[in-house]
C-alpha cells in the first residue's frame, strides 16, 4: 500500500508500507522544466503511482539516486531512457554490489528489477538553476550520500542521513562518523525548513540539531 502526501507547492511524498519497522520513500518535486524523482524504490512497481501522477504534463524526468543501498534503486529500469544523477561513487558501487544486493534481498523486488547504472554522476555539487535544485555531496549513511535542496520550497531530502523511525534518529553510519557530523553541521547552514528521508516521516530542521546532540 502507498500513502502520497502533499509537500508545500511541489512536492508529492510516496511512502510504502515494504518494511514492518518503517515506510519506504519516493520523493517528486514538480519542476518548472522537469520532473524530479527522487530514490526508485524496490522496482518497477513502486513507480506505478509517481508515473501516474505526471503522465500528463509532457516534462522530463530526471531521476535522482541519494545512495547506492538496494531499497532506493532497484526501480532505475523503469527510467533507463531518461537522465538517472547520483554521486560517482554511487555508480561504482552499485556496480560493485550488484549480484549481492540481489542475493541477499530478492525476495523484496517488486516487479522485475534490471541492472540500471547511473549514467551523470557528480563530485561535489550539481544544480539545476531553472528549478532551483541543487545536489550535493552528503557523506554520513554511506560514503556516497547525497541531498537535493528544494531552494524555492525550502525542502531538503536527505537520503538516509536520518534515521527510519521518530525514537531512532540517527542512522546507520558506513562511512567516518567525523564526516557524518560535518554533513550535519552544513545541514544546519542551509536554508529550509522541512526535511524529508529514506524511511521515517516528514521532519522539521530541528531534528537536525537533536541528531548533533545525540552525537
Amino acid at each position: 500500500m502507498v500513502k502520497q502526501q502533499n509537500i508545500k507547492n511541489r512536492g508529492i511524498l510516496f511512502t510504502y508500507d515494504s518494511f514492518p519497522e518503517c515506510g519506504l520513500n519516493i520523493y517528486l518535486i514538480k519542476g518548472k522544466r522537469f520532473n524530479y524523482i527522487i530514490d526508485t524504490g524496490l522496482g518497477p512497481l513502486s513507480l506505478e503511482p509517481v508515473k501516474e501522477h505526471i503522465k500528463n504534463d509532457g516534462k522530463q524526468v530526471i531521476v535522482i539516486n541519494t545512495h547506492y543501498h538496494w531499497d532506493h534503486i532497484w526501480g532505475n529500469n523503469e527510467y533507463k531512457n531518461s537522465v538517472i544523477v547520483s554521486h560517482v561513487l554511487c555508480r561504482e558501487i552499485i556496480e560493485e554490489k550488484w549480484n549481492e544486493m540481489m542475493g541477499k534481498y530478492n525476495d523484496y523486488c517488486y516487479g522485475p528489477v534490471a541492472k540500471c547504472l547511473p549514467n551523470l554522476v557528480f563530485e561535489s555539487e550539481i544544480y539545476f538553476p531553472e528549478d532551483k535544485i541543487r545536489l550535493f555531496h552528503t557523506p554520513g549513511h554511506t560514503i556516497d550520500s547525497i541531498s537535493i535542496l528544494d531552494e524555492e520550497e525550502k525542502v531538503i531530502v536527505v537520503g538516509d542521513n536520518v534515521g527510519d523511525t521518530i525514537e531512532e534518529l540517527i542512522p546507520s553510519i558506513y562511512s567516518k562518523k567525523d564526516d557524518y557530523i560535518n554533513t550535519l553541521k552544513r545541514y544546519e547552514e542551509l536554508d529550509f525548513d522541512t526535511c524529508i528521508s529514506g524511511h521515517n516521516v516528514v521532519l522539521g530542521k530541528e531534528a537536525i540539531g537533536e541528531i548533533l546532540k545525540m552525537l
